[in-house]
């Protein structure tokens, strides 16, 4: 295995082919550099361009100027073509656009899974109208015609870039934020591969544009906060500064000082005054931040919204398509024959086609890398094919037999559960968001060590307090792949993570949220604590399963449930204090989402009852039925709502027959349970919780054996008539 850390990372093979002109210009001064020994560029506030001024850009070839301004009228044109759409960033990012997919990305569209692809993130995704045009440029499977079905029903185009739906698309973004603290983790996921494996193999960059919007959102100070933290030098983010907003100017709601903001977390940030034509400029500077291996860099472009439009540098041209005659005289300008914009120039083809040529070859020589690599590093290179493909080894999961079964708190099993898998299983990767003592998360920096700028290979990662950003650059190294990711907090925190986690479904990255203290059993902390309301929106949500496991068994039954797992996110919900292990709990059948523990008596004079429970209740159902002696009961564990919901019809009529009442114990809003249980005869909690001792909590809301039966008693007659 060759290490490395990020200082030892190499330039991209395909700067040769930059040329001469631009070679010259990579001399560009670097006093502006603080990595080396210069003070900071001065960036002044953004000033708006003279209005109806339209020039061509500033290139290194000829065909520079017609391949932007054909960007932008292709853009355009896609956006009024299905009447839908965000027009604005595209026609202003065009420069930047060209400059990284024309210039300086090593991507290749006939191999779009390449492992050492540099990557793209749009994190201001309404201007996909963009990267699904460069996508195209680049010989991604987009076509012309993809292109002209933009925003309609099947598109591969969709209104916001989707992973796994579009070739080249990296990671699913729309949610303003998302993009940058995804480009985090696809950043992170180079250094991890480096220090693995090899730094030759292993040198790509990650590139994003984010707009003002992604700036002002949360999740994108959390994110960049810890690129910095981190020293991520091989993440370069292009900032689209054009002083717009939806509601109007940014002077509205926006004056930060970002690039002191951006340097106070210890970030590079450059500078360049005129993103609408200064491409030679853009293109040097991003070479000029890929020499600094110490620190992610922001570069600050200044750009005029709708460039070219009748209603350029204005709020109007965000996002509404541009009116036939708006479209006419920008292509008239720029050129082009308004009713021939979707048949691409022959300048333009030959300049992407010379691209996808020099692509084609860094590809090739980078294979030939591989194989040699390969050939001298088999053990290696199989842990790396298996790792990328997605599939965890089965020595891995037989480590989870290892798990001691016995009464203890779930999230302490789940401690178990990591230590077993952690040295089998090097691609587990993740963190806590500060709560690593309490998630009980802490073994993986025991065997894989702790993540920071001196072990670029380590594979805890801390945090902080950042619920968000965490959940979102979790996604982003998982869209990176070659890991099995995780992320923890307590189960009511990850409605403060909700954008991301919610993505993570959308995008089919299996990742293991670890929630822990799940219920009113967090006791004194209170109701500020307790997720009274948070599984009823996890179980509504579409490609995501919450498992809360009822005991030891059932916590490695649920670990066995996520391993396996290539598609499906998992909300794993962990009790704090400890639970008996039931006599007939059975790890396998965790992946039935509900199973039978103790079924009918033969008796057939008594009423029949169901009673299901799930986490730190399992064990009250039996209890309760050793009250209800008058009733002939089957109990049921019912770890996943979601689990069971993936079941046969059949099944799920076998385990809750028709004309049998069934009755739930959970310490969570009712809200859906009359899918399956009467509410009448069930225990749930439609408040708010309580700061009380556990016990004191659980006699007061009604959790105990004692009360539930009680309720049975008094409202069976009135169910089972129903």
């Amino acid at each position: 295995m060759v290490s490395a850390t990020t200082e030892q990372m190499s330039e991209p093979q395909n700067e040769r082919t930059l040329p001469a002109s631009m070679k010259r210009r990579l001399s560009l001064d670097e006093a502006s550099n603080p990595a080396m020994g210069g003070t900071p560029q001065s960036v002044p506030k953004y000033v708006k361009r003279e209005e109806g001024v339209f020039r061509d850009c500033l290139g290194f070839v000829p065909e520079d100027g017609a391949v932007v301004n054909y960007i932008r009228c292709l853009t355009a044109s896609i956006v009024s073509r299905a009447n839908s759409g965000h027009p604005g960033a595209p026609m202003g990012c065009a420069v930047m656009a060209h400059g990284l997919f024309g210039y300086v990305m090593n991507a290749n569209g006939e191999h779009p899974d390449w492992v050492n692809r540099d990557r793209f993130v749009l994190s201001n995704g309404h201007a996909c109208a963009l990267l699904y045009t460069m996508l195209h440029l680049t010989g991604h499977a987009v076509s012309m015609e993809d292109l002209k079905s933009f925003r309609k029903l099947g598109s591969i185009c969709a209104g916001h870039p989707e992973v796994g739906l579009t070739s080249g698309v990296e990671v699913t973004t729309g949610p303003l934020g998302q993009g940058i603290a995804n480009a985090v983790g696809l950043a992170l996921g180079t250094r991890l591969m480096a220090a693995r494996f090899s730094a030759e193999l292993f040198n790509n960059y990650t590139y994003a544009i984010l707009g003002d919007g992604c700036l002002q959102e949360g999740v994108s100070a959390e994110a960049c906060s810890l690129a910095g933290t981190w020293k991520l030098g091989s993440l370069i983010a292009l900032y689209d500064r054009n002083g717009i907003t939806i509601d109007g100017s940014t002077e509205l709601s926006f004056t930060d000082d970002t690039a002191n903001k951006f340097r106070a977390w210890n970030w590079q940030v450059l500078y360049l005054p005129d993103g609408d034509r200064d491409l030679s400029n853009l293109v040097s500077l991003i070479e000029q931040a890929k020499k600094n291996t110490q620190q992610p860099t922001l570069i600050i472009v200044d750009t005029t919204i709708g460039y070219g439009s009748l209603k350029q540098g204005s709020c109007k041209v965000h996002g509404a398509p541009l009116s036939k005659e708006d479209m006419k005289q920008l292509c008239e300008k720029s050129g082009f024959v308004y009713d021939d914009i979707f048949e691409v120039p022959e300048s333009v083809k030959q300049f992407y086609q010379a691209k996808k040529a020099s692509s084609n070859k860094a590809y090739a020589e980078w294979m030939d890398k591989f194989n040699q690599w390969k050939q001298n590093n088999p053990v290696d290179a199989a842990e790396l094919e298996r790792r990328l493909s997605g599939n965890v080894c089965d020595r891995a999961i037989e480590q989870l037999n290892n798990v001691e079964i016995k009464e203890d708190a779930p999230r302490n099993v789940s401690q178990a559960c990591l230590q077993a898998i952690a040295a089998a299983m090097p691609e587990l990767v993740g963190g806590s968001a500060d709560l690593m003592e309490s998630n009980k998360t802490d073994v993986v920096s025991q065997v894989g060590g702790r993540q920071c700028p001196e072990n670029a290979g380590g594979r805890y990662l801390h945090f902080g307090v950042r619920e968000h950003g965490m959940a979102a650059i979790i996604n982003g190294l998982a869209g990176y792949g070659g890991f099995k990711v995780f992320n923890s907090t307590f189960l009511n925190f990850y409605t403060y993570a909700w954008g991301a986690a919610r993505l993570a479904a959308l995008s089919h990255f299996p990742v293991l949220m670890l929630a822990t203290h799940d219920s009113i059993e967090l006791g004194e902390d209170g109701p500020t604590h307790q997720p009274v309301e948070v599984p009823a929106l996890l179980r509504a949500t579409p490609n995501l399963d919450m498992i809360r496991p009822g005991d030891a068994r059932e916590v490695v039954g649920a670990y066995r449930c996520w391993m396996k797992s290539t598609k499906t996110p998992v909300v794993l919900a962990l009790a704090r204090g400890k639970v008996p292990v039931q006599d007939k709990t059975d790890s396998e059948k965790v992946a039935m989402g509900a199973y039978v523990l103790r079924d009918f008596a033969a008796d057939e004079t008594k009423p029949k009852l169901i009673l299901a429970a799930s986490g730190s209740e399992l064990f009250m159902a039996d209890k309760t039925a050793e009250l209800l002696s008058g009733y002939n009961i089957r109990t049921v564990s019912m770890p996943s709502w979601d689990l069971f919901e993936k079941q046969t019809a059949e099944y799920r009529r076998d385990i809750f027959p028709r004309g049998v009442p069934a009755a739930i114990m959970e310490p969570y809003s009712s809200y859906g349970i009359d899918r399956y249980f009467y509410p009448e005869i069930s225990v749930s909690l439609d408040r708010f919780g309580v700061s009380a001792p556990v016990k004191d909590a659980r006699q007061h809301l009604g959790y105990t054996p004692e009360a539930w039966a009680e309720k049975i008693k008094q409202n069976y007659k009135q169910v089972n008539s129903s």
